[in-house]
């Protein structure tokens, strides 16, 4: 072998293996010229010194053994890299492992077992093969699997569960019912988990009152108003009807003075948060607040109680989360009123208006209530002083989640939430909300644990705290996660109030649930009579049924603040707009029942089918059931309004809303490229899908202003929200210099919105 390999290695050391013909110079080197050719290559030229004849060496010989030995050891190196590469090129066997489900004949839930065997792998090349793909189950099958599930029997044991005569945020009682909520989603195998937080919450103080003195008569209240400015003042008392705009505008027109006074309104229109910022707007120093016999049918001494903060959340951290480990500033809420607030009875109410004096309003003003033995005047004559004594107290609140989680995209999901907390029973309140979460939460998990739906997304289950002082527990949880949640949560269903009597149907929504709402109508069946609920409502459905969100809507924090698709819902008596037991001690069972006619369990059942429907279709279909050409009319309606202002000022002559209309009609042709989009895809490749799914999740949180702090103008949405950079803002403002600067933001909020819709940066639309 030594032999062999010494000839071979003699063979290659002899051959000189060069592209360049060497030539021996005068001293006996050997050089070459490299020339470049027309084309571009080389050429190589021998140069010889003084022309000396070219120089070749001469061949060397070799003896037969030599040449033996050479072939010798060329065929065993062959051979010996053939077998080498045999042998690592060999098919190896593996264990094969079948997974195929299983009954557990102990616990009867699905395992898999792995069945062990000794099978060869096919080549490289080749395929794996397929294993049966799940037969995907119609959505017709899995809607009934929910409506059998959602029945009076099953609701009429769970709303007995959790009705309590006590349930106000961060007591006792509300904390036994998150712990039943958490130990329920926890059997059910739902990965439950606490949000916590530490709020400051304001109560009354037991010690010292909140009073009214009016002449001679010193009235000592029981409900109150939390977050009102505390202190005592004094004024000239004034009836404000509803304290509307509108209506503080002929209380001037009559020449009584609002500035200093304390001012008189009833309940309803509005939220008490806005009424008494609309008196602070007009230089009020206190607001009184009552329920009219026209619009309320109470007892007369029924106690109300409410929230002022026009806001969300502990109005002590705006912005960001009131966790144990947040370091907080000595900062407010802007929405925070700096004039007390007080609630009155329909009693004292009476003698305030018999005795107010002034002058009377015109009978086509509307001021005239329901009280026939007062004259509805508008004071400003008698004085009276309003003493509010609230104090803050620390409270700890739990939100409870449950999750069940999606098999394709589990990173995505819808929200179903209900508050938990109340001034009293709350039984419409709080109790079917609860009722409803839970039910709907217990019927999803058996769907997917026993008759085989596999939901594409997630679905969180949510039991918010603190949402009578202005959805606390859900605005803190938003805060807290403010810069991952809505790039996950795509939808928020809230199951508050969802039944408030029989008859009825109305909604709130963002805009790209419309269509989603028509649906889901068409296919639950109305709780009176045949038909569905659909045919309830009327042909002119969204005009019977649609209603703007408010800011005491549950769902305007998730709309408004978070740029999540919304909706909210409510099974109501006809003809009627608000519960009207809402914050009182008579929000119980008996008057649900009376406002259902006794169908309770019934009305609720069909609620939340009608929930559980929507969160089907956002869970189950393909394509997000979000309907983006939806969002044209109001967006036309809202351009509208401010060309129409723009127009009413001829002074400004260099300002034009022409580019706002071209950042309108981006938004559109964006929304027509991404239904082209879909109709030229094939929506069974995920991976394709959800990159369309992903543009349309970016619609409505684009639309949240980015040139406005959260911490001051926490509702950013430029239709929705509220602050100078709203659409109907701009259309209402009379300062210049603001107009033209909030045009311009406006334009590139909406431009911004349009661009997050393309998708691909080389896609954007260069129209505007």
């Amino acid at each position: 072998m030594d032999q062999m390999r010494s000839a071979f290695n003699g063979v290659v050391k002899s051959v000189r293996y060069s592209r360049f013909t060497l030539q021996p110079t005068e001293n006996g080197e050997r050089h070459v010229e490299v020339k470049l050719s027309e084309d571009g290559t080389e050429e190589f030229t021998d140069v010889e010194a003084e022309g000396s004849p070219s120089f070749r060496p001469a061949p060397r010989n070799y003896s037969r053994r030599y040449i033996a030995w050479l072939l010798l050891g060329t065929l065993l190196i062959f051979i010996t890299g053939y077998l080498v590469g045999y042998v690592s090129h060999s098919k190896p066997k593996v264990e094969s492992v079948n997974c195929s489900p299983e009954k557990n004949q102990t616990t009867g839930k699905q395992s898999v077992v792995a069945s062990v065997t000794q099978a060869p792998v096919a080549s490289l090349t080749q395929a794996p093969v397929a294993q049966p793909a799940e037969v995907e189950m119609d959505f017709k099958s899995i809607s009934q699997l929910l409506a059998r599930r959602m029945t009076r029997e099953a609701f009429q044991n769970t709303l007995k569960d959790f009705d309590r005569p006590e349930r106000s945020a961060g007591s006792d009682e509300d904390m036994s019912l998150a712990n039943r909520i958490f130990d329920g989603f926890k059997e059910q195998e739902m990965d439950p988990w606490t949000d916590i937080h530490y709020v400051q919450l304001p109560m009354p103080d037991s010690q010292n009152p909140n009073k009214v003195q009016f002449g001679s008569e010193d009235f000592s209240l029981t409900g109150y108003l939390a977050y009102s400015a505390t202190g005592r003042v004094q004024g000239k008392l004034v009836y404000g009807n509803y304290g509307r705009k509108e209506d503080l505008d002929i209380v001037n027109k009559n020449k009584v003075e609002l500035k200093g006074c304390m001012l008189l309104v009833r309940a309803g229109k509005l939220s008490f948060a806005e009424q008494v910022a609309n008196a602070a707007d007009r230089g009020a120093s206190a607001v009184l607040i009552y329920p009219d016999e026209a619009d309320y049918n109470y007892v007369a001494d029924t106690v109300l109680y409410g929230h002022v903060h026009l806001g969300s959340g502990d109005p002590y951290t705006p912005g960001f989360p009131s966790f144990n480990h947040t370091q907080f500033p000595p900062t407010q809420s802007s929405g925070l009123p700096k004039i007390p607030a007080q609630t009155l009875t329909r009693s004292i109410a009476v003698k305030l208006l018999q005795k107010i004096g002034g002058p009377e309003p015109d009978a086509a003003s509307g001021f005239k209530g329901g009280f026939k033995q007062v004259s509805y005047s508008l004071g400003g004559v008698e004085n009276i002083t309003v003493e509010v004594n609230n104090k803050l107290v620390n409270k700890e609140i739990h939100n409870v989640f449950g999750v069940i989680k999606g098999f394709d995209d589990p990173d995505r999901y819808i929200v179903l939430g209900a508050q938990r907390d109340a001034w009293g029973s709350g039984y419409a309140r709080a109790t079917v909300g609860t009722s409803v979460l839970v039910q709907l939460a217990k019927a999803f998990h058996e769907m997917v644990e026993n008759d085989g739906f596999r939901p594409r997304r997630s679905l969180v289950f949510a039991s918010w705290s603190a949402g009578e002082y202005g959805s606390v527990g859900a605005t803190e949880w938003l805060e807290g996660y403010m810069a991952s949640i809505d790039k996950k949560v795509f939808t928020y269903i809230s199951l508050d109030g969802v039944v408030m009597g029989k008859g009825g149907f109305m909604a709130s929504a963002s805009p790209l649930l419309y269509s989603l709402l028509e649906t889901t109508m068409k296919e639950v069946n109305s709780p009176v009579g045949a038909g569905t609920v659909y045919d309830m409502a009327g042909k002119t459905w969204e005009a019977n049924v649609m209603r703007p969100m408010t800011i005491d809507d549950p769902a305007y924090p998730f709309l408004a603040f978070s740029g999540i698709p919304s909706v909210s819902f409510h099974f109501i008596k006809p003809n009627s707009e608000v519960y009207t037991y809402y914050g009182t001690q008579l929000d119980t069972m008996d008057h649900l029942n009376y406002e259902t006619n006794h169908q309770t369990n019934e009305v609720t059942a069909i609620a939340a089918q009608f929930a559980g429907q929507m969160a089907l279709h956002l869970v189950h279909d393909h394509l997000l059931s979000l309907d983006v050409n939806r969002y044209s009319k109001t967006l036309t309606k809202a351009v509208a309004g401010v060309y129409k202002r723009i127009r009413l000022l001829p002074q400004v002559k260099d300002l034009s809303p022409s580019w706002l209309n071209r950042a309108r009609g981006s938004f559109q042709r964006a929304a027509s490229n991404l239904y082209n989009d879909i109709a030229n895809t094939n929506l069974d490749d995920k991976e394709a899908c959800r990159i369309l799914n992903d543009r349309i999740m970016k619609v409505e949180h684009s639309l949240l202003s980015p040139y406005v702090l959260p911490v001051e103008v926490p509702f950013r949405h430029l239709l929705f929200g509220r602050g100078s950079h709203t659409l109907a803002s701009i259309a209402e403002t009379t300062d210049m210099d603001e107009l033209r600067t909030q045009l311009a933001l406006a334009t590139w909020n909406l431009q911004g919105c349009a661009n997050a819709m393309v998708g691909n940066i080389w896609d954007l639309d260069e129209e505007i």
